[in-house]
């Protein structure tokens, strides 16, 4: 099938599903995007805009949207997912019986699974089955950006590398680089590890502990995410890639990032509550802290800014004293035998 003619279900209709379908349907796709709120589905397959998520930046004619998940679905070559991890599985769950055969599913969301820490390839492939090609969607991208036809690039990665490649060609144009990989478990280690640090360098930023203290956050949470993906066999080369260092710096430096707004915002000394209301989105970091260090344990990896950061979400450490604990740590080699050790 030419792909440019292919027709895709989107499943999630906040900003970054919204920039994802209008970026298919620039290609040529007859995009279908799907989501619960209806006032918002309206307004997008009638007045082409995004009101609530993207206001004022219009969408394609030729994307079409509704609430209905099995019209959305019907005749898809493939699908994408782009929905908070914390409903993911459920999203997959009513999805299972309505996928169109031979249809795979490629996700752009980050994270883990809630309370078991897996990763999200893992609870796709368990409830849709081996069968079904399963591929992720990450890299350094704000959904603003992306429906602005601004230039990006991003990473498809599959263990199934022709279902990476569809997906990367069916999104890949001039403003918009789409690379091609085969390490799941890193892409996805890399995408959600980035929002923890994004909140650490928040907080710095919002305490003006200056631009030193940025960089050195910003290197040794790199160092957190190669060592981490070293443990769990990730390749180091998809850290050093789009999917980890290049969303890292993304997140960390972009006040356009959620979680870099919540650090922000702890860092000038509002509430976690009072910083989520006004942010009026889900902010991944305060449930992917608690499985980064649930993934540290396992494997025995000591992650001491991450760790930082999961107290002061929990409030169990206020973002100063975080700082004097991280400050206060032993002087070492800065690799004391390898990267990752």
């Amino acid at each position: 099938m030419n792909a440019v003619m292919e027709p895709v279900a989107v499943l999630g209709a906040g900003s970054w599903g919204t920039a994802l379908a209008a970026l298919l349907a620039r290609k040529g796709h007859a995009v279908t995007l799907w989501g619960r709120d209806a006032k918002t589905i309206a307004a997008i397959d009638a007045r082409h805009e995004n009101p609530r998520y993207l206001p004022d930046i219009p969408l394609p004619e030729t994307l079409r949207a509704t609430t209905d998940l099995a019209a959305a679905l019907e005749g898809a070559a493939w699908v994408l997912v782009v929905v908070p991890s914390h409903a993911f599985a459920e999203t997959l769950h009513s999805l299972a019986p309505l996928r169109p055969a031979g249809a795979g599913v490629a996700w752009a969301t980050k994270g883990f699974e809630p309370g078991s820490g897996r990763f999200l390839h893992e609870v796709a492939a368990e409830i849709l089955g081996d069968d079904v090609p399963l591929a992720v969607v990450t890299g350094p991208s704000f959904a603003k950006e992306v429906a602005l036809g601004l230039p990006t690039a991003l990473t498809v990665h599959a263990d199934d590398q022709a279902f990476a490649q569809r997906v990367a060609e069916a999104m890949h144009g001039p403003m918009f680089r789409a690379y091609t990989g085969d390490d799941m478990v890193g892409a996805e280690l890399g995408g959600a590890m980035k929002n923890v640090l994004a909140v650490a360098t928040g907080v710095a930023d919002g305490m003006q502990l200056g631009l030193n203290a940025r960089a050195g956050l910003i290197t040794r949470g790199l160092n957190e995410m190669l060592r981490l993906a070293a443990a769990i066999g990730a390749k180091p080369e998809t850290l050093m890639g789009l999917a980890g260092l290049g969303d890292l710096v993304l997140t960390t430096t972009g006040d356009l990032s959620r979680n870099r707004r919540l650090g922000l915002a702890l860092g000038r000394g509002q509430s976690i509550d009072d910083a989520v209301r006004e942010i009026g989105q889900v902010v991944e970091s305060i449930q992917t802290a608690d499985e980064v260090m649930r993934q540290a344990e396992r494997h025995g990896v000591e992650l001491p800014i991450s760790s930082a950061v999961q107290q002061v979400l929990h409030g169990e450490m206020t973002p100063v004293e975080g700082l004097h604990h991280l400050l206060a740590r032993e002087q070492k080699a800065e690799y004391p035998t390898t990267l990752f050790s």
